[in-house]
């Protein structure tokens, strides 16, 4: 058999459902062809700092059945060691000192870009490989791969979801549910047409900087046409990534956002959900409409959740690869599978002009998000086009219809096209 020295396993980012199955798949493919395997507690924390105590030896025995379980066996930080070169060298020289020469990292694209960096940095002293893993499912990776984690989250927040609606219709209330994802909406567009909620609001699918007049309309509008067809009730699914995006300036004076020590303000920190229930219950008062608007977020509940099987099987197999290659030599690639087929992707073809890894959107021209938005309750242009619904929603607003139409007609502007199945045979095809 060939010889090794060991092979090491660090976790960083945030939690997601499948973690524990990376580490125990490729413990045990590492273990049976005889290398020594040690865990990397707290993600890069420790041994950036040179401190190598902070170890745990993985054998079979220890990990065989830790891929039912969620949260991370050995720990996760946020901890970055591309921040300073002496902080990658400290971490070079740790895994040196502990008798490794592979790496394996599991982490969303701040710990690919760490990944990347420690193999280049390494110059050949260290192998390392990288499995992406994020619940928000935004690594550059084909359309149709997911990242690990990414299904189980949308799963447990389906779920959540689901109770929700139900409570919302025995309640006669709203909901807006702010979900996790910071950089794309995939995770609150999963969820909120896998539940089948009123309307999903992602990003994407606005202009930037996204004015908060235009997140307000939206859902006031959907409240508005849902109440115009006799129903009191619903879910609006928020992505938080979507306060990034919104004009500072239309922040200034809510009393709602927190501001540092020098006055500016907290926009990471920004309660999104509290925010525009204040400004929507405030709009629907102008117009005369009472309504019960609960704001909650969901996130933290979905990171640490047990991997539903799919996600159990998928970070397994992707694990067992991570070991498979590098052990047999391979380096400085993520791990991916395509179509049921183990495929190493080169970290330079997910890099940005800049070095970092690219952000995978949700493509809002897709057929997905195309049927997502026609299932969704919300202002259209037909509702505009059509004199009979006009004419009912500018009367549940008390509003004119002119005045409706200038007051809303904006949001429809950018709308996406009709779906059009270009495909179907002779007079079968038709826009919808």
């Amino acid at each position: 058999m060939e010889h090794h020295n060991g092979l090491a396993i660090l976790v960083g980012g945030g939690p997601a459902p499948g973690i524990n199955a990376v580490i125990g798949a490729a413990t045990i493919r590492a273990c049976l062809e005889g290398v020594p395997v040690v865990g990397v507690r707290d993600g890069f924390e420790w041994i950036m700092a040179g401190d190598i105590s902070r170890v745990t030896p993985l054998t079979i025995d220890a990990v065989s059945r830790i891929h039912f379980r969620g949260g991370s066996y050995l720990g996760i930080s946020r901890a970055n060691p591309t921040v300073d070169h002496v902080l990658l060298d400290n971490t070079i020289s740790s895994l040196l000192r502990l008798n490794v020469s592979q790496l394996i990292t599991i982490g969303g694209d701040d710990t690919a870009f760490s990944a990347l960096s420690v193999e280049r940095r390494a110059a050949g002293r260290l192998r390392v490989v990288h499995v992406p893993k994020t619940i928000d499912n935004d690594m550059d990776l084909p359309p149709h791969v997911d990242t690990f984690g990414y299904q189980s989250a949308r799963h447990y927040g389906a779920e959540i979801v689901k109770n929700l609606m139900v409570d919302a219709k025995t309640t006669s209330r709203w909901y807006f549910v702010v979900t996790m994802g910071r950089k794309a909406g995939h995770l609150a567009l999963g969820i909120g047409k896998a539940a089948g909620a009123t309307l999903t609001l992602i990003a994407e699918e606005f202009e930037t900087p996204i004015r908060l007049r235009t997140i307000v309309d939206t859902l006031v509008g959907a409240i508005i046409k849902r109440l115009s067809a006799g129903r009191p009730d619903g879910v609006a699914v928020i992505a938080e990534g979507v306060v990034l995006d919104i004009a500072p300036a239309d922040l200034e004076g809510l009393h709602e956002v927190e501001r540092d020590s020098h006055g500016h303000l907290r926009i990471a920190e920004v309660n999104l959900g509290e925010i525009l229930k204040a400004q929507v219950v405030a709009r629907l008062r102008e117009l005369g409409i009472k309504t019960t608007i609960v704001a909650k977020s969901i996130g933290y509940e979905l990171r640490c959740a047990d991997p539903i099987p799919l996600d159990m099987e998928y970070a397994r197999d992707l694990g067992f690869c991570a070991a498979k290659y590098v052990l047999a030599g391979g380096s400085g690639a993520v791990i991916s599978i395509e179509g049921g087929r183990f495929v190493p992707v080169p970290f330079e073809s997910l890099a940005s002009p800049a070095g970092r890894p690219r952000t995978r959107l949700v493509d809002i021209g897709s057929t997905r998000y195309a049927i997502a938005r026609r299932y969704m309750i919300r202002l259209r242009k037909d509702d505009f086009d059509d004199p009979h619904e006009l004419a009912k929603l500018a009367a549940t607003s008390r509003l004119s219809e002119e005045e409706f139409r200038r007051r809303f007609e904006h949001l429809v502007a950018n709308e996406p096209p009709p779906l059009a199945f270009d495909h179907l045979p002779g007079s079968l095809a038709r826009s919808e």
